[in-house]
């Protein structure tokens, strides 16, 4: 598989038992606990940041048959909470992994039905859960989508003992309480590395090696009118109470430090390390967490019980809360919680902290110090680290003259999507603007400079459906951005069939580039076919022309200019319809991956090996830079004019180049200067590459060109 990241050689600590202690990152600690606790089946939908999970259990394919466990890498979350479906007959624990709330989105309607009937094995959704700048879309959070369904949800603290625990003892709140329960794990959390005593991992006890026999028929276990009306009611006065019980009697809440004291916090366990870092700059705790102030971490954020929070608060005057996101749903609860109680403790939280964003570092220690200096407590130590922050950034502004800029993300170098924007970039100055609804994706990076395009982002595959009440009412066509990932993720169904029912004009641009790119390169329905891949060459053409589509063109995204004509005949095209163009082109991080260890190889063989590199004449180069602004290449860039009569820095290829061309091409599609120049590197030339060197320097030096335009016809080292 061709994924982010090869966990091969960690693959095997997965096979560690008691007695041994396992080392390693905290995405491989899950798969561990999920193994120890029996799972008879894993799935999900590939998604950052728990990405890996998935890559863990695809790489760990030999294991999971040796256990029998069934594995499903789903077309998205919607299917993969539907297999979480098998826990509410069988006695099966299961697990299902996606990104946080837009994923969570996609799998409600599965995940309301499966919460309404509860499950008899172990239910399990693992989500990667991040607010503020680590979140990669919108700012929501699960919170809102377990009390809505009611399910339970863990936020364990970011410390590999407390992952696993939660793992096994989530499974076993899942069936003490017949109800699905939801892991959320922040980035830093997926990516922490420390260590746990191993246990043997545990076979299921029926799995693809121990079948069962079908379930007996119960119209009860549906969830279907009028069964769901008493399932409602069972909700909260049996698995709710069943949850408060089980979370008490194994305390998966943590209470730290001191048992009394006249303040406390409460904080979500998985920003504890966040806060005890800054109550070790406070000097009220220590690296290894601990802390001198009463402390309850939730490692259960939903359900909250209330007794755990009254005997927390008896005999304190305040309690400070650490609640990241917005709305602040615990802070309500737990406000409720003590009025019902009738206590006097205050209680502070988004009064000393920020309504929303990221609780990073800087936020969480200016809130401390808020809530330490109200009750007598104060600390200089961390107000003196706050006035060295705010002085840096100042010192920053101070020296610039103005704000630090934000760098805007862009594509990767030789990214294949590149060029679609270049090109649509250059038919805006032919033909003004056109609507463009752009998608979830590496090609929502063309949102930013230089290419500033897309009116707007919906969903993941949407953005042909989000387009179908605009086609009637532009002048032009709109265009329509969407990857293969978001093609087979729901586009195919919401986008393609729709806009062929409702014979909708409109363009649409596939970004046929091999794999789900952003989230780590992991195969797709219609990724080639590998050993150890699971990709199966689903022609996206032919399931397009399935849905009554005939104006399909292909085009190579290297070829601007081919792009360019492509395109403005969709849009000038007298067909009614939708018109669809694949734009073919492998994810450049994926090819290099694959190409640079062959040609290690091959030169390491003593063999000939070519690589291309592009170069930019700086006598040529009149320093318009429009190839920059047309490209947005990093690779492509400036460095000083050596021609000392002008002053205008010129263009210039740096050495991560990886030959796509697409500077040169733009350049020629826009009819820009001609200072491109491609290079061949040859390593082990043979006879005729030396031969044919030393004739282009002779030539060059025949003609005056001097020495420092031999650069361009250096095909071969100097001999």
């Amino acid at each position: 598989m061709a994924g982010e990241v090869s966990f091969k050689k960690e693959i095997e600590s997965l096979r560690l038992g008691d007695g041994d202690t396992f080392y390693g990152e905290g995405i491989l600690a899950v798969t561990k606990a999920l193994l120890q606790s029996g799972v008879a089946y894993v799935g999900g939908y590939q998604g950052a940041p728990v990405t890996h999970l998935l890559d863990v259990l695809v790489q760990s394919g030999d294991m999971l048959e040796e256990l029998g466990i069934h594995l499903e890498t789903c077309t998205n979350e919607a299917a993969a909470a539907a297999m979480l479906g098998a826990s509410i007959n069988y006695p099966l624990r299961g697990a299902v992994t996606w990104k946080s709330i837009v994923g969570t989105n996609v799998a409600a309607d599965a995940l309301s039905n499966l919460a309404s009937a509860g499950v008899i094995g172990g239910a399990m959704i693992i989500v990667g859960e991040d607010y503020g700048e680590g979140a990669s879309v919108i700012q929501e959070r699960t919170h809102a989508m377990a009390m809505k369904s009611s399910m339970w949800l863990l936020d364990p603290r970011p410390e590999l003992s407390s992952i696993v625990n939660m793992v096994e003892r989530g499974f076993e709140l899942s069936e003490a309480s017949n109800t699905p329960v939801i892991l959320e794990l922040r980035i830093r959390a997926c990516h922490v590395f420390g260590a746990f005593k191993a246990k043997d991992n545990i076979a299921p006890e029926f799995s693809t090696r121990h079948k069962m026999k079908p379930a007996q028929f119960l119209y009860n276990r549906l969830s279907h009118p009028p069964v769901i009306f008493p399932q409602e009611v069972a909700k909260f006065e049996k698995r709710m109470p069943a949850a408060r019980k089980f979370i008490q009697e194994n305390k998966l809440n943590e209470f730290l430090g001191p048992k009394s004291g006249d303040i406390g916090i409460i904080v979500q366990g998985g920003i504890f390390n966040a806060l005890n870092s800054r109550l070790a700059l406070a000097g009220l705790s220590d690296a290894y967490g601990n802390v001198q102030v009463p402390t309850l971490a939730l490692n259960v954020t939903y359900p909250l019980v209330p007794e755990e929070i009254v005997q927390f608060c008896v005999g304190k005057k305040a309690v400070l809360l650490l609640e990241e996101g917005s709305p602040d749903f615990i802070e309500q609860s737990l406000g409720q919680i003590l009025r019902k109680a009738d206590m006097q403790t205050k209680l502070h939280g988004k009064d000393m902290l920020p309504m929303a964003g990221e609780y990073s570092p800087i936020v969480i220690g200016r809130g401390l110090a808020k809530f330490l200096a109200a009750y007598g407590k104060r600390s200089e130590a961390l107000e003196n680290w706050i006035k060295e922050v705010d002085a840096q950034g100042s010192e920053v502004t101070k020296a610039l003259g103005v704000a630090l800029p934000p760098r805007p993300p862009t594509f990767c170098t030789g990214c294949p999507e590149r060029p679609i924007f270049s090109a649509m970039k250059i038919l805006r100055k032919e033909m003004g603007p056109v609507h463009v609804a752009v998608d979830i994706g590496c090609h929502a990076l063309a949102t930013f400079p230089p290419f500033s395009q897309g009116n707007s982002i919906l969903g993941y595959g949407m953005s042909l459906a989000s387009a179908s009440a605009v086609a009637s009412t532009q002048q032009e066509r709109p265009v329509s951005i969407m990857g293969d990932g978001g093609f087979w993720h729901n586009g195919l169904l919401t986008g393609v069939a729709g806009a062929v029912l409702n014979k909708d004009d409109s363009v649409l641009i596939v970004m046929n580039n091999g794999y789900s790119s952003a989230t780590g390169q992991q195969d797709l329905p219609s990724s080639v076919p590998e050993e150890d891949g699971r990709g199966r060459g689903v022609d996206i053409e032919g399931a397009v022309r399935s849905m009554g589509v005939s104006w399909i063109k292909h085009v190579h995204t290297y070829s601007v200019s081919k792009v360019v004509t492509t395109l403005r005949d969709a849009l000038k095209t007298n067909e009614k319809g939708l018109k669809v163009i694949i734009a073919d082109g492998e994810c450049q991080l994926a090819r290099q991956r694959r190409i640079r260890p062959a040609m290690a190889k091959l030169s390491a063989q003593g063999k000939r090996v070519v690589r291309t590199r592009f170069w930019v004449d700086p006598d040529v180069c009149t320093g318009d830079h429009s190839c920059i602004r047309f490209s947005g290449c990093p690779s492509l860039t400036i460095k000083p004019n050596e021609d000392k009569l002008r002053t205008d820095p010129v263009a210039y290829v740096n050495n991560d180049c990886v030959g796509c061309g697409l500077c040169g091409e733009v350049s020629h599609a826009a009819q820009l200067c001609p200072s491109f120049a491609e290079i061949q590197v040859i390593e082990n030339p043979g006879l005729w590459d030396r031969l044919r060197n030393r004739v282009s320097r002779g030539m060059i030096r025949l003609f005056g060109g001097g020495a420092e335009r031999e650069k361009i016809a250096t095909l071969v080292p100097a001999e």
